[in-house]
């Protein structure tokens, strides 16, 4: 869980220098709370979950959470449940959904420089510069490295994390839709 400073938003990602020179690479809150949203349904298992429930356990913003659940639907990686005990859950196994492949849905620009692609601006040094290459091939690494987890590698201290979300192990959750019948 992040602090309040990821609760700003930022617009793209950023690489920057800390004070150690260590490199560092921030994504979108947009990115921030996606994940967040499918860890809390991957630890509901299969029970549902409400918006209001993942934004109070969290501390963040409905009105954002609700922009990022909607367009992780649209892409299918969560489906709604309407009415009155509806909520949302993940409509595929969190085994199934690929970290690098969360990332790439929800940072369509990986431009940590303005002339990478897709923004491609102009520059003097184009011909012959060694930095757009380092970069591309940073970015290129950092989301190679996401691919190898996934959803349920990022819950896998399961207890722990629903203890400080307090979220309460259901009994018997309902099926995910297709899935077989608990008896």
């Amino acid at each position: 869980m992040l602090g309040h400073a990821c609760n700003k938003a930022i617009s793209r990602i950023h690489v920057y220098l800390s004070q150690h020179g260590e490199g560092k690479l921030r994504l979108t809150v947009y990115t921030d709370y996606a994940l967040r949203l499918l860890m809390y349904l991957a630890l509901k298992q299969d029970g549902l979950a409400t918006i209001a429930e993942i934004a109070e356990s969290y501390d963040i913003s409905r009105n954002h959470l609700m922009k990022v659940a909607h367009q992780l639907g649209v892409a299918g990686y969560v489906e709604t449940v309407r009415g009155r005990r509806g909520g949302l859950r993940l409509a595929k196994p969190a085994e199934a959904i690929g970290l690098g492949e969360i990332v790439r849905h929800t940072e369509p620009d990986m431009a940590v420089v303005p002339c990478l692609e897709p923004i491609d601006e102009p520059c003097a040094l184009r011909r012959c510069c060694v930095l757009r290459s380092a970069l591309e091939k940073a970015c290129f690494a950092f989301v190679e490295v996401l691919d190898g987890y996934t959803l349920r590698d990022l819950v896998q201290p399961r207890a722990r994390l629903q203890s400080l979300l307090s979220i309460l192990p259901s009994a018997i959750a309902p099926a995910r839709a297709g899935a077989p019948q608990r008896r």
